[in-house]
């Protein structure tokens, strides 16, 4: 007989992990280290699982830029307080992405809460391409308008510390935080 043993930390790593697996219908997607994403912050690493239930197209484009290093040295261009914090854009002023084509939009029913990851996009539904944000709160004004492509099941408060855009700016960061590495689970 096997006894596992847990430290405080891996405990409340495996809990979050079966949280999620029920919320999601017990499916094997948290299972796959190719769903979990690793987003290396200066405040500490951030755990996100993907969600190809929700948006197949949109997860996949974000695991092939992953896979090119494609977000690592990014910066979270725009941080609004009590909202959220966008990144994705290499260009670091909000109009750029990758060079692939934009995508259609995959909108569910799922709520935009704490944690919550969305694609951004113009105000063409169909142009979301490589920028997402992470939710500091809930905003149900983006349920249906946006596509969900996953959430963070640990590292919150990593985000919680990124350093806030003027909010007379659209939330536009002056010497804004980057994103150090952005891997697969299986990759680090």
């Amino acid at each position: 007989m096997t006894i596992l043993k847990l430290t405080r930390r891996g405990f409340v790593r495996a809990a979050a992990v079966i949280t999620i697996m029920l919320g999601i219908g017990g499916n094997a997607m948290a299972q796959d280290p190719e769903n979990i994403l690793y987003l290396d912050l200066d405040y500490g690493r951030v755990v996100i699982l993907m969600r190809p239930d929700l948006a197949p197209n949109h997860v996949a484009r974000i695991k092939e830029l992953v896979r090119e290093g494609f977000y690592d040295g990014i910066v979270f261009h725009r941080v609004i307080d009590g909202f959220m914090a966008q990144t994705g854009d290499p260009t670091g002023t909000g109009t750029g992405g990758s060079d692939l084509p934009d995508l259609p939009a995959e909108f569910t029913d799922t709520k935009f809460v704490r944690g919550v990851i969305g694609m951004a996009r113009t105000s063409d539904p169909n142009s979301a391409n490589s920028q997402f944000f992470i939710m500091f709160d809930a905003s149900p004004n983006l349920d249906g308008q946006y596509t969900v492509i996953g959430e963070v099941t640990e590292g919150m408060e990593a985000v919680d510390k990124l350093k806030k855009g003027d909010p007379n700016a659209g939330g536009m960061v002056d010497q804004p935080d980057k994103i150090i590495k952005m891997q697969m689970q299986d990759a680090g």
